[in-house]
């Protein structure tokens, strides 16, 4: 093993003790002691565990902290209770010193700092596990921030990522309540996330979308992208010049412009979703810069949630039958979202929702709080295990910050005020004389193109018969019966094709001989051919009406 291996394997060993301490510290010290299984330390205290863990995480610094995050978007796998705690935690790290900022912009841009800028703050104004904020000044007189990768960030991360792999396999060997999660998939996810993080061009292309959707929106401003600027390690962007929601202090507003306020977050998000399908997953007040009540602006577009045209439609009617307590409809809803689970599930899941929608019975939009309800159908999801598709969880952890930050700006506002017109717009739309005819001829083309692979199906199947790839079962109560109707059926395909051969064959024999007599352009010889294809079609015709199945 050579010294850097040695060096390396030493620094993983003491990290890996001092996990171990705080995780033991914090009443998780069941992990740390092999050959026990010491579950009572966690259902001592049940009411305490999102606490502990959040508190954990946040000891073990910048890398967990971001795993917790992670953890708060997957309601599928974590207990409602926990995701309430994971979701306060903040990213955020010891700013590292400007002469290595400065560096990192001199590698990255290949120019020294003062031919890039006319003016750089030394200072940095906010600082996280992956990188820090400095104001700049651009030579053309444009104020701007740059944000700058911490130089080992990368490895620091992949360092720490290792270790989460290791917690991960003992979590999965030592404790039985989470057999069913697939940790080390957990920190697979985690790690995707990461990398896409530490490429600052991908939050760069994010930025610029969200930018394009509010362009002619004067209630909404998102920061320019200066490209010539950026790389995949510096991101420079105009400067928004007003305090985030997080340090506004909201007592200057009077309930009037508080409302305004609420109002004006939570229309951007249904503008997000439900009309550009592109929005920001990660709505928490210090992503939200505010210049007045009804103007405000949006920065951090690290992580972002995408929605198909199909997604928003499907979405508007399941909200429609959440609010119509239709729970018939909801489970159907949710399988075409993507959401799965197993069909024993469905009769108990729709009987939950039955009782969900029972305390709502009744009660006016204006009267139902819409973060209970999204949080009550989603504790469903996570007793019955119910697997949701990444897009979800994300909207699912964008509406419920919405609705927390919501009713921290204005405590008497309800997102549904702000959603259910939106919704209506959105049904009103499927409407429009041109969108049906553009899904007519969508339909029409899908529809003909499944009616010409018919015959490549039949023939497709018919050889798998031929060559005993197909396994059918038979149950045998009316087995006859329905042989004889298949037989029938099968009698009546052969008529219909003889027919269609027929009078194919004789149309175009007609239409081919010049010689002797014709009769309206066709040759009298083909006539009895096309009268004997029509009457054996109207024979076909007559037996399937006399069947009865149409």
């Amino acid at each position: 093993m050579t010294p850097v291996a040695r060096g390396e394997r030493r620094q993983n060993l003491a990290r890996l003790r001092e996990i171990g301490e705080v995780a033991a510290r914090h009443g998780f010290g069941y992990l740390v002691h092999r050959g026990r299984r010491q579950e009572d330390e966690l259902e001592d205290s049940p009411l305490t565990r999102g606490r502990r863990l959040r508190e954990t995480l946040d000891e073990l610094g910048p890398t967990f902290v971001k795993f917790g995050q992670l953890l708060s978007t997957r309601p599928d796998v974590v207990p409602p209770d926990v995701i309430r705690e994971l979701r306060t935690l903040q990213d955020a790290a010891s700013p590292f010193d400007a002469s290595i900022a400065r560096a990192v912009i001199e590698r990255e841009l290949g120019l020294t700092v003062e031919q890039v800028f006319e003016y750089f703050d030394d200072v940095p104004v906010a600082s996280a596990s992956i990188g820090q904020v400095h104001r700049a000044r651009l030579p053309e007189g444009r104020e701007v921030v740059v944000k700058v990768q911490r130089p080992d960030a990368e490895e620091k991360i992949r360092s720490d990522i290792q270790l989460l792999y290791q917690i991960a396999r003992i979590l999965k060997e030592r404790v039985r309540r989470l057999q069913f999660i697939d940790t080390v998939g957990l920190v697979d996810e985690f790690a995707r996330t990461v990398r896409r993080e530490l490429d600052y061009r991908i939050e760069a292309r994010n930025a610029e979308v969200a930018r394009r959707c509010f362009t002619a929106d004067e209630t909404v401003v998102v920061p320019e992208i200066y490209w010539r600027y950026t790389t995949s390690s510096v991101l420079t962007m105009d400067r928004l010049e007003a305090p985030t929601l997080a340090h506004v202090p909201l007592e200057i507003y009077d309930l009037d412009e508080r409302r305004t306020l609420a109002q004006r977050v939570a229309e951007t998000w249904m503008k997000m979703i439900f009309v550009y399908g592109f929005f920001h997953a990660d709505p928490h007040p210090a992503n939200i810069m505010v210049f007045e009540p009804n103007r405000i602006g949006l920065i951090d577009f690290g992580m972002v949630g995408q929605l198909t045209n199909r997604d928003r439609q499907v979405a508007v009617q399941l909200f429609v039958d959440i609010v119509e307590q239709d729970t018939d409809r909801v489970p159907r809803r949710l399988r075409e979202l993507g959401v799965r689970y197993p069909k024993n599930l469905e009769e108990e899941f729709r009987d939950q929702l039955e009782v969900i929608f029972q305390r709502y019975y009744g009660a006016a939009m204006g009267e139902i709080d819409g973060r209970e309800l999204v949080r009550d159908i989603f504790q469903t999801i996570y007793r019955l295990q119910i697997e949701l598709p990444t897009r979800w969880v994300l909207l699912d952890k964008a509406l419920a910050t919405l609705a927390g930050v919501g009713l921290e700006v204005s405590p008497e506002y309800n997102v549904f005020d702000t959603a259910r017109p939106y919704a209506r717009r959105m049904m009103l739309s499927r409407y429009r004389p041109d969108l049906l005819v553009n899904r007519a001829q969508a339909e029409g083309s899908r529809y003909l193109e499944t009616f010409l692979q018919y015959p490549y199906q039949i023939s497709s199947l018919l050889e798998s018969l031929r060559d005993g790839e197909v396994k059918i079962t038979v149950n045998q109560e009316g087995f006859i019966e329905e042989a004889e109707r298949a037989l029938g059926g099968a009698n009546r395909i052969v008529l219909a094709l003889l027919a269609s051969f027929v009078f194919l064959g004789s149309a175009l024999l007609g239409s081919f001989v010049h010689a002797g007599p014709h009769l309206l352009g066709v040759a009298v010889i083909s006539l009895p051919g096309i009268i004997g294809g029509l009457v054996v079609a109207a024979i076909v015709v007559l037996a399937i009406i006399r069947s009865g199945r149409l």
